[in-house]
């Protein structure tokens, strides 16, 4: 899936050493989605990531534009039923 950065998103990446790939993958083969609960809008991706120990990568997103615009992704810790 193509996808965009926000400036936030391009921030908090490097600052929590998050890789491109694992946005991409993440995006393209999500082990869940999830809607967001305040903007409908936007969309999660969550994925484990093995390169880190199996987190969860959380990924957050505007699926209503095209590319996809990637707004910031974290791992979640408190994800914990994938």
């Amino acid at each position: 899936m193509d996808y965009t950065l926000t400036e936030h998103a391009e921030k908090r990446l490097r600052r929590r050493k998050i890789v491109p790939e694992w946005i991409a993958t993440t995006l393209d083969h999500p082990a869940r989605t999830e809607n967001d609960h305040d903007d409908p809008d936007l969309a999660h991706a969550l994925r484990p990531i093995p390169e880190r120990g199996f987190r969860v990568l959380r990924v957050v997103y505007n699926e209503n534009v095209q590319p996809v615009r990637v707004v910031t992704a974290y791992f979640d810790d408190e994800v914990t039923d994938l």
